[in-house]
């Protein structure tokens, strides 16, 4: 592959890092990207996960050093969103996704609608309608088993989870969000590692300009707070919505 085209790719994966480390949807660009150099569609969904896992990485990493996010008070939506990416990874291969496919623009409009019809959504901390446990076992395990399986939109979900279920502000919720869509994205990377579908040449360097990118995104997440992550979760999931659309019915 030409040099051109890897910094191409480089570029791309620092714009989708951006993207994904405040509202998700980061896939949005980089699945299409993998797809138009020629890798077919199982190698470009393994090569997704490999970037994507520095993106996420960098993201989580740099919410912690703020102290955004406990750790230990969250390890047991960490431990189940894993499990449920690994059970939704070995899940995919016996299992057809037509249906989600069709159900999955639904979802994402709703995702938007909720911000774009909530505008005081995510503003202070409320009183958390789960126990920690209760959020592991239900949204975390779900959530993760949702982005083994087939994966768009993961984010979105995992950040409406925390705002509506946890209670956590927007900005608390984005990093949240980010810890787990890297365990789960993680779960679901060793097995495509063990199946030898990751095109490692192209990854890692994706995988560079998705951890400059998330790195930039995770910063003006937390300096600018909802006046950014509120619209772009927005305009991410329509764009998702309307993606998804046209891949299915046209």
């Amino acid at each position: 592959m030409s040099y051109e085209l890897l910094i191409l790719l480089f570029v791309i994966a620092t714009l989708a890092g951006f993207i994904d480390s405040i509202a998700g949807g980061g896939g949005l660009l980089t699945v299409p990207a993998l797809l138009a150099v020629g890798l077919p569609p199982a190698s470009a969904l393994a090569t997704n996960k490999l970037q994507s896992c520095g993106g996420s990485f960098s993201a989580s990493l740099y919410f912690i050093r703020q102290r955004m996010v406990d750790l230990t008070q969250q390890k047991w939506a960490i431990a189940f969103a894993f499990i449920g990416s690994a059970i939704g990874s070995l899940s995919v291969m016996h299992v057809q996704v037509d249906f989600l496919k069709l159900l999955l623009p639904i979802l994402t409009i709703g995702v938007g609608l909720y911000f774009l019809l909530s505008p005081t959504i995510g503003e202070n901390d409320r009183k958390s309608q789960l126990t920690l446990i209760q959020f592991a076992l239900v949204p975390a395990l779900g959530i993760g088993f949702y982005d083994g399986f087939f994966g768009p939109g993961a984010g979105s979900f995992y950040a409406l989870a925390y705002i509506t279920l946890a209670g956590f502000n927007l900005t608390k919720a984005t990093a949240h969000t980010k810890v787990l869509n890297f365990t789960s994205n993680l779960a679901g990377l060793l097995f495509f590692i063990v199946g030898g579908e990751v095109v490692w040449s192209l990854g890692l360097v994706m995988l560079v300009g998705q951890c400059i990118g998330a790195r930039i995104g995770a910063k003006m997440a937390l300096t600018k707070g909802r006046k950014l992550i509120r619209p772009m979760l927005i305009t991410v999931s329509t764009l998702m919505s309307i993606k998804l659309i046209y891949e299915n019915f046209f």
